[in-house]
């Protein structure tokens, strides 16, 4: 099964939440064991399994990559000033893979999923999500 989450992002770099919304497409889908995989469309951003206790991880992230993959300063920045933020959505990557646990996703207590905008802001995005069911 496949459902895509489309959200819009309010600035350049953030980390949005999008836990509840990947939960949701697992309890409309029925299934109860097997996998997920989030996969973030687009070369310019990303997902990311991360703390959820509160916003100084997510804030962590994004000024880490900040100072590792700075602004302006590559060969890409000629074509549309974005090359920082096809570096770090390289760097985390475009997908995660979730075990689907008796119709729950998979995460400890403090892991939430994460969309990773790193060229915003954005009216959409789009999050594709397909659960592989085990049927065993």
């Amino acid at each position: 099964m496949r459902e895509t989450i489309i959200i819009s992002t309010a600035e350049r770099e953030i980390l949005v939440d999008i836990t509840a919304r990947v939960q949701a497409v697992v309890s409309a889908s029925g299934m109860r064991n097997g996998l997920v995989n989030v996969y973030a469309q687009g070369a310019t951003g990303a997902i990311m399994i991360q703390e959820n206790w509160d916003d100084s991880v997510q804030t962590d992230v994004v000024n880490l990559l900040r100072k590792m993959i700075p602004r302006g300063v590559w060969l890409h920045d000629a074509q549309d000033g974005n090359g920082d933020a096809h570096l770090k959505s390289g760097l985390v990557g475009p997908s995660e893979t979730i075990p689907l646990i008796d119709g729950k996703l998979g995460l400890s207590t403090w892991q939430n999923i994460f969309f990773c905008e790193f060229d915003g802001p954005r009216r959409e995005r789009r999050i594709v999500c397909t659960l592989i069911e085990d049927r065993s």
